[in-house]
C-alpha cells in the first residue's frame, strides 16, 4: 500500500520504517530541503499549504495520514475531501485549539486544571485574580515543548508594584505572546506528569499502552518510564477510550496528564505518534509507530505489552558517544540523522531490564553519559 504523511520529520520516519518492514511504501510532504523521514521514502517537497502538493499526495496515495498535529486545517480538509485522512480533521481541530480541547474534554467529564480564555491584557488581570494562585499563559493555538508559554507567580507572593495582577506585568506576558489570542491555566501543584498512548483501529478495535512517568528539563522531555502496574491506569485509560471514540479516531493518540492529590487531571492530546511513546520501540510487543500503520490501513492490531521493565531517554542537543550508550545491557539506539543544536531532539535510546532494580541501574549508567535538554 501506498501511504502518504504530511509532515517528514522523526516520527514520519519512524512510521516509515515500521511500515517498510510491512511491505508498504511513503510519501512524505514536508518543506525542509532533508527532512529525516526522506531516508525511508520518497519527499515531496512542499509547504503545508500548498494545495497543488496536498491534492498530488491525496490523489497518488492510498491514504493519507500525519505526523504533527498543527496541519493547516483547510490542508487536512482538502484531503480529507480526496482521499481518507487519519485521523480526521476534526480531530485536529479539537488538539489545535486549546479552547476547543478543554471544552472537549470537560464535554466528555474529564478532569482538566482551571482556565480562562485571555483575548487582552485586561482578561489577564482579571484572571488571575479570579484563578488564584501562580498561572500559566499559553498561546490558544499551537505550541509544544514549553513554546508559547508564560508563568505568572502567584498575586499574593508578588512584589507589590510587580506581580502579575499588576496591568503593567500583564502587558509584558500578553506582548510575550506577541497579543495572540491564550488560555490561562491555574498551576498544577503535581506529583508528577504522566501520559498514555492508545491506539484505534477503522473497526473501533483499541489498544491501549501502558501509562508512563514522564520527565522534563526547560520544557523538553528527558525521560519517560513505563509502568508494568499502575494504579491510575484504569482512569488513564477510560479517558483515551472516550476520546477516541467521540472522534472515531483512527491511528495513535497520546494523553498528557498531570496526577494531583492522587488524581488525573489532563494537560493536552496529542493525536498522532508521541515522544513518550518511544520507549515502545523495542520495548513493547508491538510499537507505537507499527500499530499507527496498521490502524490506518485496517489491519489488526498488535499487543501493546511492555517486555520487562523498560524506560526511554531524549538524545537532545547533542549525542553522546554511541560505544558507550551501547555498552549498557538492554540498550536501542535511535539516531534521526539531524543536524545537532541546542534543544533539538536528535535521536532516543531504549533500555529494558528484568526488574525495576535493573532498569534504575542501567539508567543511572545512562544519565552519567546523555545530558538532559539545557535552558
Amino acid at each position: 500500500m501506498h501511504i502518504g504523511v504530511i509532515g517528514g520529520g522523526q516520527l514520519g520516519q519512524m512510521l516509515g520504517l515500521a511500515g517498510v518492514a510491512m511491505g508498504h511504501r511513503f510519501t512524505f510532504l514536508d518543506p525542509a530541503m532533508e527532512p529525516p523521514a526522506a531516508s525511508v521514502g520518497r519527499h515531496l517537497r512542499a509547504e503545508f499549504d500548498d494545495a497543488e502538493a496536498l491534492e498530488r499526495l491525496a490523489v497518488e496515495c492510498d491514504l493519507v495520514t500525519l505526523e504533527f498535529e498543527n496541519v493547516p486545517q483547510a490542508s487536512a480538509e482538502l484531503v480529507a475531501a480526496r482521499n481518507c485522512l487519519m485521523p480526521n480533521p476534526q480531530a485536529l481541530a479539537v488538539a489545535q485549539d486549546r479552547v476547543e480541547e478543554k471544552q472537549f474534554f470537560e464535554g466528555l467529564g474529564l478532569s482538566v486544571a482551571p482556565w480562562v480564555q485571555v483575548d487582552s491584557v485586561r482578561d489577564i488581570v482579571q484572571g488571575v485574580a479570579h484563578l488564584g494562585g501562580a498561572s500559566i499563559l499559553k498561546t490558544r493555538r499551537f505550541g509544544y515543548d514549553g513554546k508559547g508559554q508564560v508563568r505568572l507567580a502567584d498575586p499574593a507572593h508578588a512584589a507589590h508594584e510587580g506581580g502579575p495582577g499588576n496591568p503593567g506585568e500583564a502587558a509584558s506576558a500578553w506582548e510575550a505572546l506577541a497579543g495572540a489570542s491564550a488560555v490561562l491555566e491555574k498551576m498544577q501543584h503535581f506529583e508528577r506528569e504522566v501520559s498514555i498512548v492508545a491506539v484505534r483501529g477503522r473497526n473501533g478495535e483499541a489498544r491501549v499502552y501502558p501509562l508512563v512517568t514522564n520527565e522534563h528539563r526547560h520544557g523538553i522531555l528527558w525521560q519517560t518510564t513505563a509502568h508494568t502496574s499502575d494504579p491510575l491506569q484504569a482512569d488513564a485509560e477510560r479517558a483515551a477510550r472516550l476520546v477516541m471514540e467521540k472522534l472515531d479516531y483512527v491511528g495513535v493518540l497520546a494523553i498528557e496528564f498531570f496526577v494531583v492529590d492522587g488524581r488525573l487531571v489532563i494537560n493536552e492530546m496529542a493525536p498522532r505518534v508521541h515522544n513518550s511513546g518511544h520507549w515502545s520501540l523495542g520495548g513493547a510487543r508491538t510499537s507505537q509507530f507499527e500499530n499507527h500503520i496498521r490502524a490506518v490501513i485496517g489491519w489488526p492490531l498488535g499487543e501493546t505489552d511492555p517486555i520487562g521493565e523498560v524506560a526511554m531517554l531524549n538524545l537532545v542537543g547533542s549525542l553522546p558517544d554511541p560505544a558507550v550508550v551501547l555498552a549498557v545491557p538492554g540498550t536501542q539506539w535511535h539516531d534521526y540523522g539531524k543536524t545537532p543544536r541546542p534543544g533539538r531532539k536528535l535521536g532516543h535510546v531504549t533500555v529494558t531490564a528484568p526488574d525495576r532494580t535493573a532498569l534504575e541501574s542501567r539508567l543511572d549508567r545512562l544519565r552519567a553519559v546523555i545530558q538532559p535538554p539545557e535552558a
